[in-house]
């Protein structure tokens, strides 16, 4: 009997202080005598587990954002590190005073408080600021609403399109939902529309500039019902002048230097050698240093990619016309080499060419001023005769002739030399057609 008795007591007890620790004068680590009297009455009997309006309407939610900085975007990860003020208001009947003064209190009652379920639903990583204590205010009105601030830093994923890359345009958001609220209990609205986002317009960014930006109210659609939704979207110009100096130029001269090349002799094989080659591994390199900096998905071609293979191909070009220059030359010089040889075996194995020569018209023409011996009619069957003798027992000197051009006009240019002067002017004309349908149709397109 006296055990039930105490029994009962303690249990008595145990409730009477659970009960009080919850509604009464306790307050987590907060005390009556750490809290001013003010705040005694608010927080007596205020549960922080229901929402303001419960069963009453939804509870409407004022937002807007300060961007104090944008540390860095990755066109690897495709995402930007922001640092934000995050500003909310709400109204609360519960926390309605007398007077028109504020309460400004320590950030560590926001345990005894309801707040939102306010999240980033597009962020990677995410951190609340602490030094020297958590960086977060809390001021309530007498109205009974209360301005709830955080300075977070987030890392946000932003879908980029790098097609035009270096010349692009990114259009980036900033996201807030409800993770547990519905539209049925929280409205998400930004309190003076796109003036609710300030730091956007005195921004500096190393590679960007903001360009334009504005925000928009919408709703988040899950399985689980419909959720609200404010979006800040923000669009980022990317500053060209560094890749120009970085990239365009050096790809630029280095197609200048393989030009060099044309106006170099073709007996000189080692310079135009030395030259081509450098200028295909120099471009190499400078093909796979832009490249490091961006990701590698071969769904992007960017334009950074395409001018660098403009530049190669015309670097490759040059190499491979002093190449063809070279063996047209050669082909050419053993073309000539071979009609030689040809014309010394024939003087060396018939003696028509002494016979031919010697029987020409200007020759006859000498001997009927001065001898006058044979009628001009005889000389003249006499050189035919002589003719036919030499087709019958060989090919002619003119034959052999004909068909050595024939063969080298077949095999060999004419005039090898002339490749290097064409080429001097198809290649700056070529490139310089191209750069300004690149340049018109990357800046204006």
């Amino acid at each position: 009997m006296l055990l039930n008795l105490l029994f009962w007591t303690s249990l008595f007890l145990l409730i009477t202080n659970g009960e009080r620790g919850f509604y009464g004068n306790q307050y987590g680590e907060w005390n009556d005598s750490q809290l001013q009297p003010t705040i005694q009455k608010l927080m007596k009997g205020y549960n922080r587990y229901l929402r303001p309006n419960f069963n009453e309407g939804p509870v409407e939610i004022g937002m807007s954002l300060d961007i104090a900085s944008i540390d860095a975007i990755s066109e690897i990860n495709m995402d930007y590190t922001a640092t934000i003020f995050l500003r909310q208001r709400w109204r609360d009947s519960r926390l309605i005073f007398p007077g028109n003064e504020s309460l400004s209190l320590d950030g560590r009652l926001v345990s005894l408080l309801w707040i939102p379920d306010t999240f980033i639903p597009d962020s990677k990583r995410s951190f609340l600021h602490d030094v020297t204590v958590e960086n977060r205010l809390i001021r309530i009105f007498s109205n009974g609403t209360v301005l709830y601030a955080l300075r977070i830093t987030a890392t946000i994923a932003c879908n980029m399109d790098l097609t035009k890359y270096p010349m692009d345009r990114q259009e980036c958001t900033l996201q807030l939902e409800s993770w547990g609220y519905n539209l049925e209990d929280v409205v998400f609205y930004w309190t003076r529309g796109n003036d609710s986002v300030k730091g956007l317009d005195t921004l500096r960014l190393a590679q960007y500039s903001v360009e334009s930006y504005y925000t928009s109210v919408t709703k988040a659609v899950y399985e689980t019902g419909l959720y609200p939704k404010l979006i800040l979207h923000f669009a980022l110009r990317r500053n060209v002048l560094f890749f120009i100096l970085e990239t365009y130029v050096p790809s630029t001269l280095l197609v200048v230097l393989s030009w060099v090349s044309f106006w170099i002799s073709q007996s000189s094989v080692p310079a135009r050698t030395c030259i081509g080659v450098t200028t295909v591994l120099t471009m190499t390199t400078l093909m796979m240093g832009a490249r490091t900096s961006l990701p590698n998905a071969n769904c992007f071609i960017k334009a950074i990619d395409v001018y660098l293979g403009i530049c190669f191909t015309f670097i490759f070009g040059a190499l491979l016309e002093y190449a063809c220059a070279h063996f047209c030359t050669m082909q050419h010089q053993t073309i000539i080499d071979v009609q030689r040889e040809l014309l010394k075996e024939f003087e060396e194995s018939n003696g028509t060419t002494h016979l031919v020569s010697s029987m020409s018209p200007r020759k006859m023409k000498t001997e009927d001023s001065t001898k006058q011996e044979k009628p001009e009619q005889t000389v003249t069957c006499e050189e035919n005769e002589a003719v036919e003798q030499t087709k019958e027992k060989g090919c002619g000197l003119t034959t052999v002739k004909q068909m050595s051009r024939r063969a080298a006009s077949m095999m060999s240019v004419e005039n090898p030399h002339n490749i290097d002067r064409h080429a001097r002017i198809l290649f700056p004309m070529a490139f310089l057609l191209i750069n300004i349908f690149y340049w018109l149709y990357y800046l204006l397109f």
